[in-house]
């Protein structure tokens, strides 16, 4: 058995790119590697063959970032041929189940040192075609793999199937969550990520490419007057709108996940305990809701409440969907929600977000001085993550 509960004793990402923006020329097992690279060279005590695996998330697979790209992005980032690599896919939360899978092997022993996280390059997300049943067939078409439904298999009923937006667009219609409410969260994400780059918040852990030196997609310009400008993105008449959805983004996340023994020895200052974990299930067209019992159900494995968390990193695919969360469960104080931003400003790399979120509570529960944080997901066709972190 091991000495105690696992890690995240140090993380790297880069910042993230916007759609066919700065980071759009480079292949996702590179982009992976930067990540890695960073965060080897930024432990100078760490013996790069002492690493038992490397677990990224990764949400797409069908492009340059086929053939197990943990794999490809380690050998790519100069780690030893013996240091193992494996990609899972749980869509959004697919970079925090990495993080997860690797506390559990360092938990139970398996395991001493791992490297997790996710990278996704949405930009360069191929075009595919579905292999015909005859040459040439008539119907054969292109299928976009960049996000979302694509070759569906017709046994699913039509509303599980629809695009994550009018998802969206029906939860927030259900729960009377109006265009203002949506906007209003929008602004808020683009005023608190620029505050937080401005502050430092992020120094040490995102870094530059490219050029590129803070979170593409934020805009500090944003206001009511020009998200109101917008029209419906996924409905005639609906109020969610490209303005208050996450944008399209390249990105990726690499965090060392150890036991705190072996984090000093390392000379590293944990960032966080993780603790806990869950997942959930539900109707696949009802996945702004999964949150809320995903939460439930970590809170009450652990007899916590929601008074007992001091911070909730929640992945803003859409304000629509955070919204929907803080309507089905008002225990939670606003003020405890994303306080440097989210998604929708900083960008949504599908298989690095829920890393990043990860990342990002461990790292403000440190400079907070401690406590405890909730990092969820929502996740498409139906799931829902949810991380227990203390400090």
């Amino acid at each position: 058995m091991t000495d105690a509960r696992p890690v995240v004793a140090a993380a790297k990402r880069t910042v993230f790119g916007k759609n066919r923006g700065s980071l759009s020329g480079i292949r996702p097992d590179d982009l992976l590697a930067l990540s890695l690279k960073e965060l080897a060279e930024s432990i100078p005590a760490l013996d790069l063959s002492r690493i038992d695996d490397v677990v990224i998330g990764d949400a797409n697979g069908a492009g340059e970032d086929n053939r197990n790209v943990a794999r490809m992005g380690s050998l790519l980032a100069g780690f030893p041929v013996s240091v193992p690599g494996v990609t899972l896919n749980r869509l959004c939360g697919s970079g925090g189940e990495a993080i997860v899978q690797a506390s559990r092997a360092v938990f139970t022993g398996d395991m001493d040192i791992v490297i997790a996280g996710g990278v996704e390059s949405m930009s360069r997300a191929p075009f595919v075609l579905p292999k015909p049943e005859k040459p040439l067939d008539s119907g054969m078409k292109l299928e976009q793999t960049t996000v979302g439904w694509r070759m569906v298999n017709p046994e699913f009923p039509q509303q599980w199937t629809d695009s994550l937006g009018e998802c969206a667009q029906r939860s927030a219609s259900e729960l009377g969550i109006g265009r203002i409410e949506q906007d209003e969260w929008s602004v808020r994400s683009h005023e608190l990520a620029e505050a937080a780059w401005d502050k430092g918040v992020h120094s040490g852990f995102a870094f530059s490419v490219n050029g590129l030196t803070r979170d593409e997609s934020i805009r500090p310009e944003t206001t009511m007057q020009t998200l109101g400008a917008l029209k419906a993105a996924f409905t005639t008449d609906g109020t969610v709108t490209a303005g208050n959805s996450s944008p399209i983004n390249d990105g990726s996340v690499a965090a060392l996940v150890t036991r705190p023994a072996l984090a000093a020895d390392l000379q590293l200052i944990p960032l966080a305990t993780i603790v806990s974990s869950v997942v959930v299930a539900v109707e696949p067209d009802r996945f702004a809701n999964a949150p809320v019992p995903a939460m439930h159900k970590l809170l009450q494995r652990n007899n916590l409440t929601f008074d007992d968390i001091d911070l909730f990193e929640i992945n803003e695919a859409f304000a629509a969907m955070v919204l929907t969360v803080l309507k089905e469960e008002p225990r939670i104080n606003l003020s405890k929600v994303n306080p440097h931003g989210g998604s929708i400003a900083m960008g949504h790399p599908v298989g690095a977000s829920a890393a990043r979120v990860v990342v990002d509570a461990a790292r403000n529960l440190q400079q907070r001085g401690g406590g405890r944080a909730i990092a969820t997901a929502c996740i498409g066709v139906g799931l829902g993550i949810a991380i227990l972190l203390e400090a």
